[in-house]
């Protein structure tokens, strides 16, 4: 299989379309044929990335890359960054504004899933930085 990439765009504080993104990398995967129990892990942190980006980001894409023994999500965006990761990475821990919390987002378990669900997290961000995860998972060998 020759590596595929596909870029999606996510717009922040459009709760209309969250999840859309998230939704297209799943169909994407469904199609290129890979087991179910990737296809969810995936799913899951693209959402949870796709949502960080919609609650707290600003501008943001999300970049899927298929090689034959990995499946690669790039999330980026242009937001006023992660100040405290360790915190953030902390199940419950949470900066979201009350209005969110009522929307039923906000339970600090967007960035804690993601870790939880992919081979490899690796995030770079800082006040005023943006935010820019690096999500990988394994199609060969050894993954959860």
């Amino acid at each position: 299989m020759p590596q595929l990439q596909k870029r999606f765009d996510v717009q922040p504080r459009d709760f209309v379309r969250a999840g859309e993104a998230s939704l297209q990398v799943q169909r994407m995967l469904r199609n290129i044929g890979f087991e179910e129990q990737i296809i969810r892990r995936a799913s899951v942190c693209a959402y949870e990335a796709e949502m960080n980006i919609v609650m707290y980001g600003g501008k943001g894409e999300i970049v899927l890359t298929v090689n034959p023994d990995e499946i690669i999500l790039q999330v980026n965006d242009d937001g006023p960054g992660i100040e405290n990761i360790g915190a953030a990475l902390q199940e419950g821990f949470s900066t979201a504004p009350a209005e969110y919390r009522e929307m039923g987002f906000g339970a600090g378990m967007g960035l804690p899933n993601i870790k939880k669900n992919a081979d490899f997290l690796d995030i770079r961000s800082g006040r005023h930085q943006g935010t820019n995860l690096r999500i990988v998972f394994h199609c060969t060998g050894e993954s959860r």
